[in-house]
């Protein structure tokens, strides 16, 4: 589905791959809000469900809602006043500066990155044209690099899980992990998309992070390689419990996740076991069609945006899992998407969540291509909420049941928070 590629509940979340999604540029009064793709994506009205006060002759969704598109708060002479000493500080650098010529290209992304910067939100930033790409190709194919997904936000690279069977996996790294240098160099002080340039390059090379675990700094070498984004594994398991693992909220997922769950309730299973952890996240109309495959009805999340008014992600009809047994297992790499679903299955009582608390990625971001191959503008538009309105940014979701998975277990070949989901189903939920 085009639209995928517009909006991403991205934690970044970006794997070491993943920088996509979708933005529109422009100023913006506080009152107005944008036609949302992703809703006619879905087949929901084409406009917010709470509109804002607009024109009478403004368009109208098919709800009734009030089509607005984002419009100047300023007039084109209050713009251009606006605007006087960006280009009095363009001019002035191009006839004082020692190195000449400039390269105006640089200076124009370098000013659309310090706009976005001056936002104070993370998750608001730039994309030159190579990261761009790297974006757009890499949530649904391959890629060479270590097969991490990561936050590029901070101060530092963040690990937010190593994907399975990749080199970052067979390495060590964890949720959490800060990469500080590269090769011996120090990446302080350098953003986050070029230090992600540095770990990314061609499989069979070998790169050293060092990295900061709590108090800890150590040096891990990693041999990059082709990484196949991975999307489900499932299995019928000998104790009669359906087990599926969602990797990535990708646009496979659904597909996959619909195939897996059929063949699995062909042999009425006793329950199934649905596993987010390390599941950085994804799209966020997967999140809705995979939430929906569990769900009747109801909503599956809400975006509330920055004047309060709201749009809603009712249930998709034709579920397959709407009635089943369900657990989902979530941990401290599950963000995003992941958090949408777990969140709204949680709120409805529908599945009891086991593990530890989630990463707290609770924000929108949409993403646009510029004009003329200038790279991309990521642009946090919202916050979503779950069902019962609660706000998980910087918090992440409780589990039902909490259960560490340390790393003694993961050496002697345990999975207790597997074992405690399973016993759950065997007991029957309470």
């Amino acid at each position: 589905m085009e639209n995928k590629a517009v909006r991403s509940c991205l934690l970044v979340f970006v794997a070491i791959v993943l920088l996509a999604g979708t933005f529109a540029l422009g100023f913006g009064a506080a009152s107005v809000i944008p036609k949302n793709p992703i809703r006619e994506a879905l087949g929901y009205d084409t406009c917010p469900t709470v509109a804002p006060t607009g024109a009478p002759d403004a368009p109208q969704g098919t709800n009734g809602s009030v089509c607005l598109d984002y419009t100047s708060a300023s007039t084109p002479e209050e713009l251009k006043t606006l605007f006087d000493p960006f280009w009095e500080s363009w001019k002035l650098l191009h006839q004082n500066f020692v190195d000449q010529p400039l390269d105006d290209v640089a200076l124009m992304r370098g000013a659309i990155q310090g706009m976005l910067a001056a936002t104070g939100d993370k998750h608001t930033s730039y994309m030159d044209p190579q990261q761009f790409k790297q974006a757009n190709t890499e949530m649904s194919g391959e890629y060479t690099g270590i097969g991490a997904w990561v936050d590029t936000t901070g101060d530092y690279v963040e690990i937010i899980s190593p994907m399975k069977g990749s080199p970052a996996e067979a390495a060590g790294l964890k949720a959490k992990d800060l990469v500080i240098a590269i090769n011996g160099e120090s990446m302080a002080g350098i953003p986050g998309d070029l230090v992600l340039k540095r770990i990314l390059g061609p499989a069979g090379d070998t790169i050293v992070l060092t990295i900061q675990r709590g108090e800890q700094t150590f040096d891990v070498s990693i041999t990059r390689a082709v990484i196949q984004i991975p999307v489900v594994e499932y299995e019928m398991r000998a104790d009669g419990i359906g087990y599926i693992e969602l990797a990535t909220f990708n646009e496979l997922a659904t597909e996959k996740l619909r195939a897996a769950l059929k063949d699995l309730l062909k042999q009425k299973p006793k329950g199934i076991i649905f596993d987010l952890r390390g599941n950085g996240g994804g799209y966020l109309v997967t999140a809705v069609e995979v939430t929906s495959e569990f769900l009747k009805d109801g909503v599956v999340l809400y975006e509330e945006y920055g004047d309060g008014t709201r749009d809603s992600y009712p249930v998709k009809k034709g579920g397959l899992a709407t009635d089943i047994p369900l657990v989902v297992l979530i941990d401290k790499g599950s963000a995003s998407a992941s958090e949408i679903t777990a969140g709204a299955l949680q709120d409805y009582g529908r599945a009891k969540l086991v593990g530890v608390t989630s990463y707290g990625k609770g924000s929108v971001q949409n993403w646009i291509a510029l004009k003329s191959e200038e790279g991309g503008v990521r642009i946090t538009i919202a916050r979503w909420l779950t069902p019962n309105g609660h706000q998980i940014d910087g918090i992440g979701l409780t589990p039902d049941l909490v259960v560490e998975y340390t790393q003694e277990d993961h050496d002697a070949g345990r999975d207790p928070q597997l074992e405690a989901a399973v016993k759950l189903l065997l007991n029957g939920l309470p």
